[in-house]
């Protein structure tokens, strides 16, 4: 019945792991959610407030499927310092969340055939993608033992005259891995070489708690050929707003804009107008939420650590761990199952990741503190009854 395009499409594990463990709760269970990826403070007042204003001030009309003139001069601004390369309003396209650069960007750029490269672990719809639109994923894997960032020797090994694109993720999900400086020229230096794109996720760039957060965006010859990812879901606690935006070169961002024109029209317009506020007011509700975020990370990266059979690195930026669980000698889906049935704990198997998470359990620590103890006391229990 249905195309046969949809048998390459895939899907988000944390979504399926959520519905269960809202089952268990309905059924009288207490569960501790660590399986979604999002901040679990609210949108700060004046963004909100923001919002309230633009709908009473008549923001419930059409606007330009690009965006918000206004938003995305302001969103230029901010690349602009953040990243230290010059981007202009015209070079920014605003959508409805991150997702839609992925799959416009991906959909604008790679033909059926040719070769994308993408981390793994990591965010399953940049596989899922590549699959969907025909093109050939080629994974390259992210080991514990470089911190889970990408080998830049084993990445030029994969390159090769059918590579597109070179999809890059830091702060990364799921294993809170940082690329350092000398990564992001390697990576440069091969695309520049080779003519190939770079599709940046950079959804988690101000979530960087050791060190500063570097783009490859702003490394010479890079401009013309990356594809720069970012939104308001993970900074400003707005994952239900779907509000993020792409920048590229104007080609590929009136590309996407046409894209944009025959999925969604626009992105909500009272949306963007809090967009607006987010990146020009006060930036002190968010930076306390980032300091809140590091405090739950060493609570949770100890907890583990001190657990028989587990041990975790301690990630340098998002909010996820990702601990190693092959000493508890239990298949790593199975685990996070019995983890979430036994001891009321939603986490998700690293092969909801990509094959190279066997052996690993993502938590997100968006959470209070409290519970984060909780859960790890939970889980220690549960294993001390194998």
């Amino acid at each position: 019945m249905l195309a046969e395009r949809m048998s390459r499409l895939g899907t988000e594990t944390a979504f399926e792991v959520l519905a269960r463990a809202k089952e268990l709760e309905r059924e009288g269970k207490t569960v501790i959610h660590l399986e979604i990826g999002e901040p679990d403070f609210d949108t700060p007042e004046h963004i909100r407030q923001a919002a309230c204003q633009a709908l009473a001030e008549g923001y419930t009309h059409y606007g330009p499927s690009p965006g918000d003139p206004e938003l995305r001069e302001a969103i230029a601004e901010t690349i602009s310092k953040s990243r230290g390369v010059d981007v202009t309003p015209e070079e920014v396209v605003v959508v409805p969340g991150a997702k839609p650069i992925i799959f416009f960007g991906i959909m604008a750029l790679v033909n059926e055939g040719e070769e994308v490269i993408y981390p793994n672990p990591g965010f399953p719809i940049y596989e899922s993608v590549i699959n969907f639109v025909g093109a050939k994923p080629v994974p390259l894997p992210l080991r514990e033992e470089n911190e889970f960032r990408l080998d830049a020797e084993e990445l030029g090994r994969l390159i090769t005259p059918r590579t597109k694109m070179i999809i890059i993720n830091s702060p990364q999900n799921p294993t809170g891995s940082v690329l350092t400086l000398e990564d992001l020229e390697a990576i440069a230096r091969m695309a520049v070489e080779h003519n190939v794109w770079v599709m940046t996720d950079e959804a988690y760039s101000r979530m960087v708690y050791d060190g500063e957060h570097h783009s490859v965006l702003a490394f010479p010859g890079m401009k013309e050929r990356t594809i720069l990812i970012d939104g308001f879901s993970k900074t400003y606690a707005m994952t239900g707003w779907r509000l993020g935006y792409g920048v590229a070169p104007k080609p590929l961002t009136d590309a996407i804009a046409k894209l944009e024109t025959n999925c969604n029209s626009c992105t909500p317009s009272f949306i963007q107008r809090a967009g607006i506020v987010a990146l020009r007011s006060s930036q002190e509700a968010s930076e306390a939420m980032m300091a809140q975020f590091k405090a739950r990370r060493d609570v949770i990266v100890d907890g583990l650590n001190s657990l028989p059979g587990i041990s975790c690195v301690k990630p340098r930026g998002a909010f996820y761990a990702f601990p190693n669980v092959t000493g508890t000698g239990i298949e790593t889906s199975t685990l996070a199952k019995r983890i979430l049935e036994e001891a009321g704990v939603a986490v998700l198997s690293g092969t909801a990741f990509g094959e190279y998470g066997e052996g690993y359990l993502r938590l997100s620590y968006a959470n209070s503190v409290e519970n984060l103890r909780a859960a790890v006391k939970a889980i220690g229990e549960f294993l001390s009854r194998l």
